[in-house]
Formats: C-alpha cells, structure tokens, sequence
C-alpha cells in the first residue's frame, strides 16, 4: 500500500508547504490515539532541531497531542538519537523528532519513535494516516481529561552521560586534539560538552544557530569548513555532524574525509578482535561501496544490504542478531548502545579505536580502496513522476554494460523529488558513462 505522508524517514518537506500546524496537529492527534493505553495518562516528548519553524511545528504538535489527553514533555532542541534514548528513560509512550536532518532550514519534518526508542514499522505509519484521513471527526478528550505540557531542563546532562559511558570507565579522550562540526543544529551543545568531559581538547565549529544556518556551508554534508579547521588547529580528529546529529563523518589529521563505510570497516574490525561483534558481519544498503564488501570478506565478515534507510537496515539487524551497520553517508547504527544512528556515539567508538591503536586516524580509519562510485540525482518537475517499469528498463540496460564487475542502483528518493543514480566498478570510465546514459534516459523518459 502507497503512503501518502510518511516517506522512508518519517515526514519531510517545506516548512508551511508539505510541512503545516495544521498537518503537525493531525500527525500528533492521530498518533496520540494510537499511542493511548492503559487507564494512566500517557505522555509524549518532543525534541527539535534549530530550525526556525520548529517553534511553529513543536506548538502545532503539543496543541494535537493535548487534545487527546497526552501529557506533553518539550525537551528542546535535542539530537534524534537523544530523543530515541529519552523516550524509553522517560517512560513515554512514544518520542517525535522535529527536523529535517541535513536538509536546509526551509524544510523541516517529523520523526516517530516507539515506547522501545525505535521508529515506527510501516504497518504502524499507516495506521496513523489512516487515522488522518478518516472522515468522522477524531475523538477528543473531554476538558477534564486535556493533556499538560511543561518543558524538562535536565535533558541534555543526560544525553551527555548515557553517551559518555558508552565508552569503558577508564578510557580517557585526554592528548587528543578534535575539532566537532555540529552543523549548527540539534547537537551545538551536547557534543562539544560530552567531548571536553570525556577530556579531550575540543575546538567547535557550526555551534551557532540562529533558526536560518542548520547545514549551511558547515555540517556532514559539507565538510570543507572542517577539514579547514582540523588543518588550520593540528587537530588528531575531526567530527561532523548533520543537523539532528544521527549521522557522522570522520576528518583525519591529514584532512580526509572517512564516510560512513569506512567508520562501519574500522568498528566491525575492532569489534570482531575483541569478541563484541554478535555476528560475523554487519548490515548496510544497496548503497554501500563494493570495496567494504570486499574487504570484510577478507576478514572474514560478510555484509547484507538492505534498502536505502537507517530504519531498515536496523530492521534487518533486529531480525537477524547483527549489532553493527549503517549507511555510507554515516547512519551508523551501534545497537549494543543505542536504537537508531547516532553521530555522537558512532564517533566516541572510532576514537576509542584511535586510542587502543596508538595510531593516528588516517591509519585506523583507512581499512580499504573504494571502487570508483558515481552518484547522480535526475531531479523530477512538480508533479512528474516515474513508474517503476521505466526505471527497471533503464537499470536493466546499464547493468548489462557493467556485467559482472560493478553495480547498478536506482531508485526513487524517499526524501526529495529526484531519482537516485548510483554506479560503481573497476573501470571508472565504463561506470561514468553507464551513469550518465541511464540519467538522460530517465530525464527524456
């Protein structure tokens, strides 16, 4: 079945376009409904980036979900995977993150968790829209039974030391040099903070927000401004974050930039040497350098790939006991401590690597040579769309022409109105121009 709001990470889209107070409302009543249980009175947190139409959507969301008789916890702006912790320490009956992760401040989005910290199935998403369209009116709570609201200040202490003991009690961050980019988002104070506890020497870039900023020219999606900054401080490490701060990139001291599958080869080594590893593999996407594949072969690890999400991908690793994955672009999701990516916690255990090692960054980080990989968006017109028999035709033609060494992905983006290409093999020029025939193909089609 289609769904009509949900996309592969909760609801994303122009603030006051796609993303309304009267959609945040309907989105928060009908969730309140679902989430009702038990004869107590049930309660949500709220958590936000730094986007100026949080404000907007936070108020929307705490007028839905009081008028159905849920009690309403404001934590602020908060990383995603904050949320997903405090939903569960606090009790609550289900968790929302307001953000559009590394998109730019005019879009925003909302993010689901369950009781247990994870995101919502599918099955449970549609439920929810189907609460959103139903013709009779929602049930409301009588006056008496209205929800209360109040915003909890000691958040972010408790972020900072769920995310800190992580790491062993006698490991110490301290000779170390980190530069932190926080995209001037969800994490501009609980990284920085957590990082100088931990004892290193940090120097922070993208920590101030001003409701317009989050991702601009700074952040994991942008790295130049980091890089710079490692190089310009002599810095041992740099992080980056995105604006909800559930992905990271790493900056080694030379100035390069280490992806996600990188970060996921270092940690699935360190792990499997010191028997932490509850599988011998770990799980990513379609999206994922062949070389990663490769190289854990060598080491004996295999990778299973999902579809393009940190959500399934930590599908795939419930259902099969894995405790490591991610995404290429740094959803790095380390189940042993947390129920969603977290950039933070991902980068605590690479630096925790570095330590162990005595080895500087670009040495511990550096595991394999990618294949050449080429990435191209074929963005779709208002309106147009694509059906799935002319994307296979497309596909089909190109993975032909690639044979057995390379791969062929494309697929429609869950968050954005453009079709993803993605090619990769031994013979750049060969993927370059599969690439780029598959592109006008898709354009012309």
């Amino acid at each position: 079945m289609t769904r009509k709001y949900f996309g592969t990470d909760g609801i994303r889209g122009k603030a006051n376009g796609v993303i309304t107070p009267s959609l945040a409302m309907q989105v928060a009543q009908a969730t309140g409904l679902l989430f009702q249980r038990g004869d107590y009175t049930n309660r949500v947190v709220i958590g936000k980036d730094t986007r100026l139409s949080g404000y907007m959507i936070e108020s929307a969301m705490q007028a839905g979900f009081t008028s159905v008789g849920m009690d309403v916890l404001l934590l602020g702006p908060m990383p995603t995977p904050a949320v997903a912790m405090l939903t569960r320490s606090m009790r609550a009956d289900v968790g929302i993150m307001i953000s559009a992760s590394h998109n730019t401040y005019e879009d925003n989005g909302i993010k689901l968790f369950g009781p247990d910290g994870y995101k919502l199935s599918d099955e449970i998403e549609l439920k929810i829209e189907s609460l959103m369209d139903q013709k009779a009116p929602l049930k409301l709570s009588k006056p008496a039974d209205l929800g209360r609201a109040k915003r909890v200040d000691d958040v972010r202490a408790r972020y900072i030391e769920f995310a800190k003991h992580t790491l062993p009690r006698n490991l110490s961050l301290d000779g170390l040099r980190i530069v932190v980019d926080c995209a001037n988002g969800a994490s501009y104070k609980v990284a920085p903070e957590a990082l100088w506890e931990l004892g290193a020497e940090v120097f922070s870039i993208g920590v101030e927000p001003d409701g317009f900023n989050i991702n601009r020219d700074v952040g994991s999606t942008s790295p130049h401004a980091l890089i710079k900054k490692v190089r310009e401080m002599r810095a041992d490490i740099g992080i980056a974050l995105d604006g909800d701060a559930d992905r990271v990139l790493i900056v080694d001291e030379l100035g390069h930039v280490v992806d996600g599958d990188q970060v996921m080869a270092a940690i699935a080594e360190f792990w499997q040497e010191s028997g932490k590893l509850s599988q011998p593999g770990i799980v990513a996407t379609l999206m994922s350098n062949l070389g990663l594949e490769r190289y854990l072969g060598g080491i004996g690890l295999s990778l299973a790939r999902t579809a393009v999400g940190d959500r399934y991908v930590l599908e795939h690793m419930r259902q099969h006991g894995y405790n490591v994955g991610g995404e290429q672009s740094g959803h790095i999701i380390l189940s042993d401590y947390v129920t969603t990516g977290d950039g933070l916690v991902a980068a605590l255990q690479v630096m925790a690597l570095v330590k162990k090692r005595g080895r500087p960054v670009s040495e511990v980080c550096h595991r394999f040579e990618p294949v050449p990989q080429i990435l191209r968006n074929v963005r779709l017109e208002a309106g147009r769309k694509l059906g799935e028999d002319r994307i296979e035709t497309a596909a089909a033609a190109g993975r032909e022409r690639l044979g057995t060494s390379g791969r062929l992905v494309i697929r429609l983006s869950g968050t954005e109105p453009v079709v993803r290409v993605m090619g990769e093999g031994d013979n750049f020029d060969l993927v370059e121009a599969v690439v780029d025939d598959v592109c006008e193909a898709l354009q012309a089609a």
